[in-house]
């Protein structure tokens, strides 16, 4: 799953640090996910888009070849 929480995070004024302490999580939470070596819990997504004010899919999304690693032909 791909991610654009570095642009939202930035757009906001957080540091990785501050982030992970507003939500509860590691810095390396943070920078997991931002790497993609970690999709976050529905929960914790959910609170990202809500604390960004915007929706989780404009976050997180896929692409075709995630699409691929998901659903089967």
């Amino acid at each position: 799953m791909k991610n654009k929480l570095p642009v939202y995070r930035k757009q906001n004024g957080y540091s990785q640090d501050k982030l992970a302490e507003k939500l509860g999580v590691s810095r390396q939470t943070i920078i997991s996910i931002e790497k993609g070596k970690y999709n976050p819990s529905l929960p914790l997504a959910l609170v990202m888009a809500k604390l960004f004010n915007t929706s989780v899919e404009e976050i997180f999304y896929l692409d075709d070849e995630d699409l691929k690693k998901y659903v089967k032909e």
